[in-house]
């Protein structure tokens, strides 16, 4: 019998939204119609190129916006994964959805054809910063869809974004509470950042700046951990046994298969990437390019030291770069992890490049 190796999960991407977010730098481009048939051909040949022996822990849809996909197509999807790896009982299979591309017949057929987290993208609650925000929602269907959620998937998660030009602590707390109490066992919770080559950044866009971000931060940790609802990444926060299992994966520096344009996965020192454009991806498909050990590392160590809850190994790492970081209070070192302090959550570009190998 063959010995099943390490849990591994897939992250599928799909392409397309309904519109264009003026923050949005994610491979995605706004479609009123599409081909789902002329797509399979490429889903179909990533899916095969999984590893087979792999036992899939996790699924991932993200996009784009994946809830425009028909459920017909999701349960396609997870039916050849099914057939061709063993896949956990109690596998996480996460769909990002926004609520204008999604409603509640909709939610009940992707969770017939497999999906049991659905991932919402309100990313706020006031119809002035959603109309900023460049969201086609307004603040009630974006209640109303968090509400047919809950009655539709064992797991729900919501996305709010912060940091907003002239927000002020007193407004945000407003709107977190309001969060908070949708009662949802997770959240993820960014601050805005424009990004080059977007619509913000072309604007002259302007986020919070440095220091009232950093007061939002704390606010939000403060408010989140006082719900029970601690950061177990920097910005991911979640109830005990709540935590994206998915998202960990990438965090822990794990290994995930790559499905779909833009989709790029890593299976031990491989990097898998697609090309972003639907028609070159359906032309040549992946690229693979081999990593040093001393990449992967650095790679390892910029995604895990986000890990609040779970710290990242200081073994392998310069003794001196870790006295240092714990002498500046950014780091607090137990069992042999580090574990990054809010400060040096606040300082995690300075902390990253000061632990680098």
């Amino acid at each position: 019998m063959k010995t099943l190796q390490k849990p591994f999960g897939i992250y599928i991407h799909w392409p397309y939204c309904l519109s264009k977010c003026p923050y949005c730098d994610f491979a995605s481009c706004p479609a009123a119609d599409f081909d789902e048939a002329a797509l399979w051909p490429g889903y179909e040949r990533d899916i095969r190129a999984l590893p087979e022996e792999r036992p899939i822990t996790s699924i991932f849809f993200g996009g784009g916006t994946p809830s425009l996909m028909s459920a017909s197509f999701c349960r396609r999807m997870l039916d050849l994964i099914r057939a061709r790896h063993p896949v956990a009982d109690d596998c996480e299979i996460t769909m990002e959805a926004n609520p204008d591309a999604i409603d509640m017949d909709k939610m009940v057929a992707f969770r017939e054809a497999g999906v049991n987290r659905l991932s919402i993208g309100v990313q706020s609650l006031l119809t002035t910063d959603l109309r900023f925000l460049g969201r086609r929602h307004g603040r009630d269907s974006a209640l109303a869809r968090v509400a047919e959620a809950v009655r539709a998937f064992p797991e729900v998660s919501m996305d709010l974004i912060y940091a907003r030009p002239h927000q002020t602590l007193a407004a945000w707390q407003i709107e977190l509470t309001e969060a908070l109490a949708l009662g949802l066992q997770h959240y993820s919770l960014y601050q805005l950042t424009i990004e080059e080559g977007t619509a913000f950044a072309r604007r002259g866009v302007q986020p919070a700046d440095e220091e009232m971000a950093a007061e939002l931060y704390r606010l939000t940790d403060r408010l989140m951990a006082a719900a029970g609802i601690p950061a177990y990444e920097v910005s991911n926060y979640a109830a005990p046994g709540h935590e994206c299992r998915h998202n960990l994966t990438y965090w822990r520096g794990e290994d995930y298969g790559a499905v779909g344009p833009a989709a790029h996965g890593r299976i031990g020192l491989w990097a898998v990437q697609h090309p972003a454009s639907v028609a070159e991806w359906l032309r040549v498909g992946a690229e693979r390019v081999k990593l040093t050990p001393v990449e992967k590392q650095e790679e390892q160590l910029i995604m895990g030291i986000r890990l609040r809850q779970e710290g990242y190994p200081s073994a392998g790492l310069s003794r001196e770069a870790v006295a240092d970081a714990i002498r500046r209070r950014w780091v607090d070192e137990r069992d042999g992890r580090l574990f990054p302090t809010l400060s040096g959550v606040l300082m995690l570009n300075q902390l990253t490049l000061l632990l680098m190998p």
